[in-house]
């Protein structure tokens, strides 16, 4: 659409690109889409690279554990100072940076690893690092998000946001998958740092002069004190943050440590569980469908009601069921995540 300008200004002409898109697709949306879309397609073969990378330099389930809980203890740590960073700065820079950090640390693990004898101390120290980054991006991320759409269409662009991102975690999962197994995992993570550093480059064209300019105000324990307290004070907020929270954990480690140690010893290796993971990406695409269709009366109860089926797949990975049966369950499974995915982002936009 043409920006309106100011009395002298230039009139400035929708370009025919712009007017193909939906309404509620501006720019902002439509790079944050792409930025994501690119993100998804190196990270999902990266999550299962680095797992790969630890059993192939000899490790154990343990030494597997130890580096997810790498990644995992720097986002708990920072993520509140993380959202204080992005209310303080302008959010695209806080993005950008973050990727920066996501690439060189991604770079550097994947060059110990193609180096040969990677040390389980320092996948555990570029992992950390990993995470710190993504500590920093995700609420600048969330935030410029929720601040590109607008309107009743809201919820159709969060499905489809989250439609090219499920979409893309799909491909890059079962391509990494396969990758790991033809070329090893040093070369899959390779990729992953040069994807962070494309999607970095497109968040750096962001406008964020929508944004108002934050006021003077308190120092940063102040900040957090307050969104504590606005936290606290909505109770579905929290109580749904608290039990996603237990969810995220479970599956997190299903996904990251149970997966892998399963598949090495009875499913057979890397290819397996990554079209494992590509069926779970598949069912988020089908999700991210359903929600562009369906606008639930009770958005936060039919999502909730979907976390049950999360623990499908452990499961499944308990029993072990065979591929084709781990598949089925992780695409119900998929389909259920997305349909809490978007009906969250939704309240969040309509509420806070």
């Amino acid at each position: 659409m043409a920006r309106r300008g100011r009395p002298g200004d230039s009139p400035q002409v929708t370009s025919p690109a712009a007017s193909r898109r939906p309404s509620w697709a501006g720019r902002n949306y439509t790079l944050l889409t792409a930025a994501a879309f690119v993100t998804n397609l190196g990270g999902h073969g990266a999550l299962i690279a680095a797992a790969f990378a630890v059993l192939d330099a000899g490790g154990d389930g343990g030494d597997v554990g130890l580096v997810a809980a790498a990644r995992t203890l720097p986002l708990v740590l920072f993520l509140l100072i993380g959202g204080a960073v992005a209310d303080r700065l302008p959010r695209h820079h806080v993005m950008v940076a973050a990727n920066s950090l996501n690439c060189l640390s991604q770079a550097a693990f994947a060059a110990v690893v193609l180096a040969g004898d990677p040390q389980l101390w320092q996948m555990m120290l570029l992992t950390a690092l990993g995470g710190t980054g993504q500590a920093f991006f995700g609420p600048a991320s969330e935030g410029m998000l929720l601040s590109s759409v607008s309107g009743e269409q809201a919820g159709r662009a969060f499905a489809l946001y989250r439609m090219a991102m499920q979409g893309a975690g799909l491909g890059g999962a079962a391509l990494g998958g396969l990758l790991v197994a033809v070329i090893g995992p040093g070369w899959v993570l390779a990729v992953d740092a040069v994807a962070f550093a494309v999607a970095g480059s497109l968040r750096a064209f962001l406008d964020v002069s929508h944004i108002p300019a934050r006021e003077p105000g308190g120092g940063l324990l102040s900040d957090l004190r307050d969104g504590w307290r606005e936290f606290t004070g909505r109770t579905w907020l929290w109580a749904i943050v608290a039990q996603f929270s237990v969810v995220v954990a479970v599956v997190g480690a299903a996904e990251s440590v149970f997966g892998p140690l399963v598949a090495e010893d009875e499913l057979g290796g890397a290819g397996p569980w990554g079209l494992a993971l590509g069926a779970f990406g598949a069912g988020t695409v089908g999700g991210a469908l359903l929600m562009m269709r369906w606008k639930p009366r009770r958005p936060l109860l039919a999502g909730t009601l979907c976390v049950f089926p999360l623990a499908a797949p452990s499961a499944a990975l308990a029993v072990p069921l065979p591929v084709a049966g781990l598949a089925a369950v992780m695409f119900v499974s998929g389909v259920a995540v997305e349909v809490f995915g978007v009906s969250w982002m939704t309240v969040m936009h309509q509420e806070i």
